[in-house]
C-alpha cells in the first residue's frame, strides 16, 4: 500500500502532489455526495417499488390466510440485504486493499464468498421460519402443523433462490472479462445477469475508475435484492398454499436445499478468510433474523389494521433507506480501520472520544464528514420515495402535512442513531480484533428493520390520534 500527499507552500502558492496505490486519501464532502447520490437514488427507488409490491401481495389469499408470511418479509428481506452488503463491504474492502488486482486472488475471493452467502442463506432462512411459526404460537396460542410446512418451504426457498441469484453459475466469466491491465471495465453478460454479477463487476469497476466502492456497493446491493426477495416470498408462498393438499410437497422442498449445504460449505472454505467467517460468521446474521423478525411482528400486527393503511408499502422504504446508509457508514470505517490499523487497535485519531456524538458527527475527521453527508441525504430523498409511491399509488392514500412530518422525522431520527450506533459498534469491535465488514453490518440492519418499522407504526398512531387529520 503506498500513499503518498506532500503539500508545499512557497511564497504564496501552494504546490500538492498526489499519488495513491491500493491506499485512501481523505475525500471532501462533495466527492462523498458525488459518489453515494445516485446509488442512494435507485436503491430507495427500488424499495418503493419493493413497497407497491408489497402493498399488492398482502390482499392475496395466502397472506391473509397465514399472517405469519408478514413475519418472514423483514426477516427474509434483511437477511437477503444483509448477505449481500456484506459481501459487498468485504469485496469492497479487499478491492480496495488491492486483494483482488490478481486475477487467481478474484477468482477465489469472488467464488468462496459466494458459496459462504449461500449457506448462510439456506440455514438462517429455514430459523426464520422457525421464529416466525414461534412468534405465531405466543400471539395466537396455537399452531397448524400445515401452516408452519408452508412457512418453512417458502422461507427456504426464497432465501435459497435469492441467493442463488448473486450469480455463483457466472463468476468464471466476471473474473475472465474483467482485465486489470488496461484498467478498464468490460463485460459481457446478458440483461437478466443475476444481481451479483452486476454487483462484483460494480466493486471492481469502482476501483478502476477511481471511485470509492465503499459508496456505491452496499446502497447497489440492497436494490437489488428487496424487491426479489419480496416477489420470491409472494410467489412461492402462494405456490406452496395452493397445493397445501400435497402434504409431502413442503418436507420434500425442505429437505432438498438443506441437502445441498455441505457443497456450499466444500467451495467456501477454499479461501482461508471465508473459511473463517463459516467459522464463526453464523452469530451476527442469527441474531439480526431474530430482531428483524420482532419487526415482522409488529407489522404483523398493524398492516390489517385500518388506521395503519399504508404501513405495509412504507415499510421496505424506511427500513431499507436506513440500512442503506448506516451500510455504507459501516463499510466506510472497516476499510479505514483495514487501511491504517490492525485488528485490536484503534488509530490514534481514532481512539480517543469515540462514543461522543460531537466527534462522530461534528469533527473534521473523514468519517464524521460522511456521517454528515449521509444525514444530509435522508430528508430530500425519503421526498422523492414519497413522492414516487404517490404517483403509482393513484390515490391510495392522500399524505397529508402531518404525515409527511411525522414520517422524515421519524427518518431522520432512525438514520442518526443507526450512524452513532455503527461508529461505536465498529470501532469496539476492531478493538475486540473482530472484521466490522463480517459482524457489523447485520446487526445495523436489523436494528434499522426494527426501528424503522416501531417509528413508523408510532407515526400513523401519532396521524390517527384524536388530534391526528389522517394520512
Amino acid at each position: 500500500m503506498v500513499v503518498i500527499h506532500l503539500a508545499l507552500e512557497l511564497w504564496g502558492f501552494t504546490c500538492k502532489l498526489t499519488r495513491s496505490a491500493h491506499g485512501v486519501l481523505p475525500e471532501s464532502s462533495w466527492i462523498i455526495t458525488a459518489q453515494v447520490l445516485l446509488p442512494y437514488l435507485v436503491s430507495g427507488l427500488g424499495m418503493a417499488a419493493a413497497g407497491i409490491a408489497m402493498d399488492t401481495v398482502q390482499h392475496w389469499e395466502v397472506f391473509t390466510q397465514i399472517t405469519e408470511v408478514f413475519i418472514l418479509v423483514p426477516a427474509l428481506v434483511g437477511l437477503k440485504g444483509n448477505l449481500e452488503m456484506t459481501l459487498a463491504s468485504r469485496l469492497s474492502t479487499a478491492a480496495n486493499t488491492g486483494q483482488m488486482d490478481a486475477p487467481q486472488q478474484r477468482w477465489r475471493m469472488v467464488c468462496s464468498n459466494l458459496a459462504l452467502i449461500q449457506v448462510q442463506a439456506t440455514v438462517v432462512g429455514f430459523l426464520a421460519a422457525v421464529a416466525a411459526v414461534g412468534l405465531g404460537v405466543l400471539t395466537r396460542g396455537r399452531v397448524d402443523v400445515m401452516q408452519a410446512a408452508v412457512l418453512c418451504a417458502s422461507s427456504i426457498t426464497t432465501a435459497f433462490i435469492a441467493a442463488l441469484s448473486l450469480g455463483q453459475t457466472t463468476a468464471l466469466k466476471l473474473s475472465v472479462v474483467i482485465r486489470v491491465d488496461p484498467p478498464v471495465l468490460c463485460v459481457e453478460s446478458p440483461s437478466s445477469a443475476p444481481s451479483g454479477l452486476v454487483m462484483v463487476a460494480v466493486i471492481i469497476g469502482s476501483r478502476k475508475v477511481g471511485v470509492n466502492p465503499d459508496n456505491v456497493a452496499t446502497p447497489i446491493a440492497a436494490s437489488l435484492g428487496d424487491l426479489i426477495t419480496m416477489s420470491l416470498l409472494a410467489g412461492t408462498s402462494s405456490v406452496l398454499f395452493h397445493y397445501r393438499d400435497m402434504w409431502y410437497l413442503p418436507p420434500v422442498v425442505c429437505l432438498f436445499f438443506l441437502l445441498l449445504i455441505p457443497v456450499g460449505v466444500i467451495v467456501a472454505r477454499r479461501s482461508p478468510p471465508i473459511r473463517e467467517v463459516l467459522r464463526s460468521g453464523w452469530q451476527p446474521v442469527i441474531v439480526a433474523m431474530s430482531i428483524s423478525s420482532i419487526g415482522g411482528l409488529i407489522l404483523d400486527k398493524t398492516v390489517s389494521d385500518p388506521d395503519f393503511e399504508g404501513m405495509a408499502v412504507f415499510t421496505p422504504v424506511i427500513n431499507g433507506v436506513g440500512g442503506n446508509l448506516v451500510a455504507i457508514q459501516a463499510s466506510r470505517i472497516s476499510t479505514y480501520l483495514h487501511y491504517w490499523s490492525v485488528p485490536g487497535a484503534l488509530p490514534v485519531n481514532m481512539a480517543a472520544n469515540w462514543s461522543d456524538p460531537d466527534v462522530i458527527f461534528c469533527s473534521s475527521e473523514v468519517n464524521s464528514r460522511s456521517a454528515r453527508v449521509l444525514v444530509l441525504l435522508v430528508v430530500p430523498g425519503h421526498l422523492l420515495f414519497l413522492y414516487t409511491i404517490h404517483l403509482l399509488q393513484g390515490g391510495h392514500g392522500a399524505m397529508t402535512p402531518p404525515f409527511i412530518f411525522c414520517y422524515l422525522s421519524a427518518a431522520l431520527l432512525q438514520v442518526v442513531l443507526l450512524l452513532y450506533v455503527a461508529n461505536v459498534m465498529v470501532r469496539w469491535m476492531w478493538r475486540r480484533g473482530m472484521d466490522p465488514d463480517n459482524f457489523s453490518i447485520p446487526y445495523l440492519t436489523a436494528l434499522g428493520d426494527l426501528l424503522g418499522t416501531a417509528f413508523l407504526a408510532l407515526s400513523f398512531r401519532l396521524v390517527h390520534s384524536p388530534t391526528g387529520t389522517g394520512v
